[in-house]
């Protein structure tokens, strides 16, 4: 997998910002009445349950902010799949700043690692199929970068970063711009001509009134199986054809095989479980 990392300036503060939140106003009291202060320690990230891992610069930023004596070793990179019981990494430095930055490591770690362990589920489930998965704006504030990097980590794609990437005309744009056909005419007047127009629809009429009037993509909503393979027929190639609502893993196999380019799945950063990933030691 050619992942390109995330550059440190943009996660940086996220986990300067959830550091200091558990250090609160007095530091790890804990560890620094109960742990001497040059002892040193190697501890081991293991996975607990089988998965795909996505966060290891965040994690060894953590260790590093609560302690430069710190040092990470990696056993896999980010977008690797790992079995339970799998050492990830290998930590040692300074006992104290180890346990100080534990949890937000493996909150960072885990977190990411759930959502690109789901979509490497979904990715699998349409394998053979012509779609690609993509992401949503549905994404923790503040964590959004990261979130859809992980989503890059398990084999998927993104989607819009903000709202000023493309132009995504959905339902209540449509009503107050009085029609779909209206609203595409005032996005293509207003906008430069590098920037891309999708449109969402629920029927085949609304489909054709978009093409009507032309767009680079058209999301097509909450359209059953069946709905799909003739949206992506009478599209006939001439737009991107984005199939959105409801799709789980149990689903996304049928829907990628009505011929859609594209699999846009909501789950993947809000409801992604954590990866259950410890800090052993070693």
């Amino acid at each position: 997998m050619n992942l390109a990392p995330l550059p440190r300036l943009v996660f940086e503060p996220a986990v300067r910002t959830a550091l200091a939140e558990d250090l609160g106003l007095a530091g790890d009291i804990t560890s620094a009445a109960v742990i001497p202060s040059d002892h040193r320690s190697r501890f081991a990230l293991a996975a607990r349950k089988p998965g795909v891992i996505a966060g290891l610069d965040v994690a060894e930023l953590a260790f590093a902010l609560a302690d430069p004596a710190i040092s990470l070793t990696r056993n896999v990179e980010d977008g690797a799949k790992v079995g339970a019981g799998d050492v990830i990494a290998l930590v040692e430095g300074p006992s104290r700043g180890l346990l100080t930055g534990e949890r937000t490591a493996l909150n960072f770690l885990g977190h990411l690692s759930g959502i690109a362990t789901v979509t490497a589920g979904i990715v699998e489930a349409i394998a053979g199929t012509t779609a690609s998965v993509v992401c949503t704006r549905k994404t923790t504030p503040g964590l959004r970068a990261l979130e859809k990097y992980a989503v890059r980590a398990g084999g998927g794609m993104n989607h819009r970063f903000a709202l000023n990437d493309a132009v995504l005309i959905k339902d209540n744009h449509i009503a107050v711009a009085g029609s779909i056909s209206e609203a595409i005419r005032r996005a293509k007047a207003g906008v430069g001509h590098m920037v891309k127009i999708e449109v969402e629809v629920d029927t085949l009429d609304q489909l054709r009134e978009a093409m009507d009037v032309g767009v680079d993509a058209v999301l097509l909503d909450n359209m059953t199986p069946e709905l799909l393979r003739d949206a992506v027929s009478f599209v006939a190639g001439r737009a991107i054809t984005e199939a959105s609502g409801g799709i789980t893993p149990a689903t996304a196999a049928k829907i990628a095989a009505s011929g859609v380019d594209l699999l846009s799945v909501g789950r993947l950063t809000h409801s992604a479980p954590c990866l259950d990933i410890g800090l052993d030691w070693s």
